[in-house]
């Protein structure tokens, strides 16, 4: 970098005015991110320049291109075969990566997955993970490739050599409210996943209450720059844009979250959750090359479940990652509250719907996830609902348990959630899964 071509404040003046970096300032930017070269409080003034102004396509390249490039790019080419990721722009309850890339590695394709933790107000791979106990996320680039190689997948945090850009960015995004810009989210995606060495890549985009997405307008908007800059630098991408207006499955936080995952690997769990990581495994299969079509490559996801190959992978990673492979077989084993308290419906009728960014915003107030990058994320708490949209309740059923750290917490949780179902007379026509599907 030179220090002394760009004066800072003069790129955050400019975003700030609406206008236009050039390939050369967008680097001094990422440079100055990466070396730390100025205060977090300027990052982050041009962080709130670019989520109130946008960027341009040129500029989204740019800054993709600069983060990739900001550390480490993985060559995996020694290893046979496909390498494939899958990653979501967060919802609630989305814990697919979970059950999804120890079925994919069972099915022949190589998983090189560098996850996040909680952004917002939605959950983080990482931090679900890391509910197993003795589990290590914060693998350097050798063990990272040791673990990929004897499992077929890995499931890591960003070391210090892969995007290290994005790994602050995305840490100050977190905090300073700058989370929903569609220029950042797609950068910080594609960067780490061209970073991954991967040759294809399924994308998730959420829409609706619980997503950053919150129309479909915006999320098609975001798939299509996503599929864009990852078929530029020659990845294969395809990016699902799927309903996120009630969380996926039943559970939400971190130890429960991980528990219904375990439960897909075993062929149970809720009927969304296994059909969702069906099909975007299935294409993750079809992208790589060991499934003729969209259909070949679900019905391989679901035989690894039935035959048990995805579970022995699953076992396989946690150990290599110092976690308790026992827990793939027992669940009881993770983190438990020590307060669990029923909410009942206080009327009869039909679930309508949730306040589904609500509840993780109640996840993050019990204690499991984050309002500052210093929180201690606490993984025994969590809400685990035991209705979906379109149950019929009678007064007094319970509709969802909440598990929290001490009783006032508990009283906390229950008061919120009751605001956060709904139920009324008649319920409104179920949507798809899928809303629609980019190439």
């Amino acid at each position: 970098m030179q220090p002394n071509r760009f004066r800072f404040t003069d790129l955050i003046a400019r975003k700030r005015d609406r206008g236009a970096l050039t390939g050369d300032e967008i680097q001094a930017v990422v440079d100055a991110v990466t070396h730390k070269t100025v205060p977090d409080y300027q990052i982050s003034a041009w962080l709130m320049a670019v989520f109130l102004n946008g960027m341009t396509a040129d500029e989204r390249t740019a800054l993709t291109r600069a983060m990739t490039r900001s550390g480490r790019v993985l060559d995996h080419s020694h290893l046979h075969g496909s390498k494939a990721d899958k990653h979501s722009t967060g919802g609630i309850g989305d814990k697919v990566s979970i059950c999804l890339a120890p079925a994919v590695a069972a099915c022949g394709v190589w998983v090189p997955m560098v996850s996040g933790r909680g952004l917002g107000h939605t959950g983080g791979t990482l931090d679900k993970l890391e509910a197993i106990p003795g589990l290590r996320t914060r693998l350097d680039v050798p063990e990272f490739t040791r673990v990929l190689e004897a499992a077929g997948f890995v499931m890591g945090g960003q070391s210090a050599d892969i995007a290290p850009a994005d790994k602050t960015l995305y840490a100050l995004r977190d905090v300073t409210a700058t989370v929903e810009s569609l220029p950042l989210i797609a950068s910080s995606i594609m960067s780490k996943k061209l970073a991954e060495g991967i040759d294809a890549l399924v994308l998730d985009v959420k829409v609706g209450s619980g997503a950053f997405m919150k129309t479909l307008a915006d999320a098609r908007a975001l798939a299509t720059a996503l599929v864009e800059l990852g078929k530029g630098v020659g990845v294969a991408t395809t990016a699902f844009l799927t309903d996120m207006d009630q969380p996926l499955g039943l559970a939400i936080g971190n130890a429960n979250e991980t528990a219904e995952a375990i439960d897909v690997l075993h062929g149970k769990g809720p009927a969304d959750l296994i059909e969702l990581t069906a099909i975007l495994g299935g294409e993750m299969l079809r992208l790589g090359g060991v499934a003729r079509d969209l259909d070949e490559g679900k019905a391989k996801i679901r035989a690894s479940f039935a035959d048990g190959s995805a579970l022995a992978r699953m076992k396989t990673m946690v150990e290599l990652q110092g976690g308790d492979p026992t827990v793939c077989d027992d669940t009881s084993r993770l983190p438990r509250p020590a307060f669990r308290g029923e909410l009942l419906a206080t009327r009869s009728g039909v679930v309508t719907g949730f306040e589904t960014a609500g509840l993780g915003y109640t996840i993050i107030a019990l204690g499991g996830g984050r309002n500052t990058a210093e929180d201690v994320v606490h993984p025994e708490v969590g809400i685990d609902l035991l209705v979906k949209r379109g149950h019929v309740v009678k007064a007094g059923d319970p509709i969802a348990v909440v598990g929290a750290r001490s009783a006032d917490d508990l009283a906390m949780g229950l008061g919120r959630l009751r605001a956060q179902i709904h139920i009324g007379d008649t319920a409104a026509a179920e949507p798809p899964l899928i809303l629609e599907v980019i190439h």
